[in-house]
């Protein structure tokens, strides 16, 4: 990491230099995760203009017409790096990841975020394409694997996180750590991020850089209902719960009314056949589009209890790298 620049704060200009910069070819050490429903090109294109690294979702196309045709809107809104997340756990859905993939390729996709199963069998395709791979896992033992197969960056997240993560209940605090000690490829944290304080954190911590979905969930270009948003700024640290860890496939979920109805019911041993009508992605549009809060579980990472505004996307990281320095300057002022 470089020593910040003070004067290039807000206004754009890279001011930290890490690995993951280097790798990816993006200002700052910032990335917009993928996200089911509202990942998508206005909100990725958006991060990437502003310097970092946004992140369109595959799953949330339900043909490969839309999804091409939202890769070639991604294309047209930005010229700067920008990925695809490919959810490679196994599911009913019609399309393959490697059906995503060669979309992928086909339009030049720089940088793929996988998830939930080894990448290894489309390594040799990821490769030849000239992609660089994200591999997400949820515990530092996955990312010693995922080097060893030869991804180019893990992303670490720990119990904080928003959406899956994994069925420990280590922190990031503490996973990074480990990770750290673990790999030499670049490591980038996720869960409970949002500000330049944890960003600064993160690097002193043996991070590349951060990965943030729940913040970039509460800005002007996410395409998410006002109510999701207004919800966002009002909500505590408290405000989310982890859902079906009875079934294997834990998941941290903003806290409504369905949310805890699922946690009863898992109190009292209910089946997947008797949960899935109620954690069933298909009831998410109701939230994201319509602001009905309560119609479904949807994914919210501890760190909402930072959010008290909603920013554009430049705005927001530009806040972060500027907080970050002047975190790095109070501490260094500390030392004697």
């Amino acid at each position: 990491m470089t020593t910040p620049n003070a004067a290039a704060r807000g206004k754009g200009e890279a001011v930290f230099k890490t690995q993951l910069t280097e790798l990816l070819g993006i200002r700052h050490p910032i990335i917009c995760g993928g996200m089911f429903r509202v990942g998508r090109a206005p909100l990725a294109a958006a991060v990437s203009n502003a310097g970092g690294l946004g992140i369109i979702t595959s799953a949330t196309f339900g043909d490969l017409d839309s999804f091409e045709a939202e890769l070639k809107e991604l294309n047209r809104l930005t010229t700067k790096p920008f990925g695809v997340n490919i959810n490679l756990f196994p599911t009913a859905r019609q399309y393959t990841p490697a059906d995503y993939l060669a979309l992928c390729v086909r339009h030049g996709v720089q940088v793929l975020e996988t998830s939930g199963q080894s990448p290894e069998p489309y390594m040799e395709q990821i490769k030849s394409a000239g992609m660089k791979i994200i591999h997400k896992v949820p515990a530092a033992r996955f990312a010693k694997k995922a080097e060893s197969i030869g991804c180019d960056a893990v992303a670490v997240v720990g119990n904080e996180t928003g959406g899956h993560p994994g069925m420990t209940d280590v922190s990031t605090l503490v996973m990074l750590r480990q990770a750290a000690g673990l790999v030499q490829i670049p490591i980038i944290a996720g869960g409970g991020f949002g500000d330049g304080a944890g960003l600064l954190a993160a690097l002193s911590l043996g991070a590349d850089g951060i990965v943030m979905g729940t913040r970039f969930l509460a800005t002007q270009e996410c395409a998410t209902h006002p109510a999701v948003k207004d919800w966002m700024v009002k909500a505590t640290s408290d405000d989310t719960l982890i859902i079906q860890k009875s079934i294997g496939s834990p998941m941290r979920v903003a806290r409504n009314a369905l949310a805890e109805q699922v946690i009863a019911m898992e109190a009292e041993g209910a089946s997947l056949d008797q949960l899935l009508p109620l954690i069933t992605g298909s009831r998410n549009p109701t939230v994201y589009s319509e602001g009905k809060l309560d119609d479904a579980v949807w994914s919210c990472g501890q760190v909402v209890g930072l959010i008290n505004d909603i920013p554009t996307c430049s705005e927001l990281i530009d806040r972060i790298i500027s907080e970050a320095v002047d975190a790095m300057t109070k501490l260094t002022s500390k030392i004697c």
